[in-house]
């Protein structure tokens, strides 16, 4: 509702004297030329010392602002960016459609999309929108080249360089299986029986962990994010081959090993 003093002051505006207009029947020219005051109104200038009040209205929708700035870790200067934040789920669904090859660019663009690839949630939406699709990944002659292809063999990447400098390593026998969005090499070096693991999501090669039981010439299989592996050969203090019964279970998201139970004969060459 308009207050007691602006509606004085739209009087004061629109209101002329009696002896300020031409009276009826006088023409223009007749009428004396006068000054006409004109009323300004005041500008009103916030007492910056007075706390705001806002409705209630207002007040929610601050109080949402707040707490999706603190979901999604934003800072107060990005508040412009909090309705994209909102659409968290769908960002997920867009890049999900993004072929693996690019995965490893995404952590370049902020840590939240970092944080995205290392929680596996990319990968997650992937499998119950459909998304999935196969990859081979083959070794390329000695030395450290991997090369990745899509099912139809037209896209490819080559994998960096494994880290190691190790000639026993590159020039040996080495055995792969993927797990998960890993893949796993284990082969032998001058140290003794090493693994490798490329992890899609980094686009990187890490050390290890390394096998509770180490040995080459195994039985495996995976499915899902968890691999096994069952006998081998292993070498005893003496440096003499022996055939085991050991199995391990190999875990991609938490990177460990787990012994369970063997098996009732020892086994080697995948039999």
């Amino acid at each position: 509702m308009m207050s007691k003093d602006m509606a004085k002051i739209n009087r004061d505006m629109l209101m002329i004297r009696d002896d300020q207009a031409p009276k009826v029947g006088a023409s223009l020219s007749q009428s004396k030329r006068r000054k006409i005051s004109i009323v300004g109104i005041k500008p009103n200038i916030p007492d910056l010392n007075v706390k705001p009040c806002y409705d209630s209205d207002e007040e929610k929708k601050g109080e949402i602002t707040k707490i999706f700035q603190n979901l999604a870790g934003l800072k107060s200067h990005d508040g412009c960016y909090v309705h994209h934040k909102l659409l968290y789920e769908l960002e997920v669904e867009i890049f999900a459609r993004l072929p693996c090859f690019e995965y490893w660019k995404l952590q370049f663009l902020n840590k939240k999309l970092l944080q995205l690839l290392k929680s596996g949630e990319i990968f997650r939406v992937r499998q119950e929108k459909g998304l999935v699709k196969p990859y081979v990944i083959l070794h390329s002659g000695a030395g450290s080249n991997w090369e990745m292809f899509d099912k139809d063999f037209k896209t490819f990447r080559r994998l960096p360089k494994v880290p190691s400098s190790d000639y026993c390593f590159f020039h040996s026998d080495k055995e792969t299986i993927c797990v998960g969005t890993h893949l796993i090499v284990i082969g032998r070096a001058i140290e003794g029986i090493v693994v490798f693991r490329y992890e899609l999501e980094n686009h990187k090669w890490f050390k290890g962990p390394s096998m509770i039981t180490p040995r080459v010439m195994y039985g495996s299989a995976s499915h899902g994010k968890t691999a096994f592996f069952a006998g081998g050969i292993q070498k005893d203090d003496n440096g003499n081959p022996i055939v085991v019964r050991t199995v391990e279970k190999y875990n991609a998201d938490a990177q460990s090993w787990t012994i369970i139970n063997g098996m009732h004969k020892a086994r080697k060459f995948s039999s």
